[in-house]
């Protein structure tokens, strides 16, 4: 997984997978979803807003064990 921010522009894209898109579905006006070609979910496209939707001051990955 990458996580690409791109301050100048206030987007942020999460990157979930390695397969390509190829349908891309748009969820409200700041966010479109990337779709396979089975229809799973590869990325996140958070436009134009991102700071209204992420905290973008501090980032952390925690993994729980099962």
């Amino acid at each position: 997984m990458k996580i690409r921010h791109y301050p100048e522009t206030d987007s942020v894209y999460i990157d979930l997978s390695d397969r390509p898109s190829v349908e891309t579905q748009e969820v409200n006006e700041d966010m479109n979803i990337d779709l396979d070609e089975s229809g799973a979910l590869v990325g996140i496209d958070i436009h134009g807003n991102a700071s209204k939707y992420v905290d973008l001051s501090s980032f952390q990955v925690e993994t729980l064990e099962t």
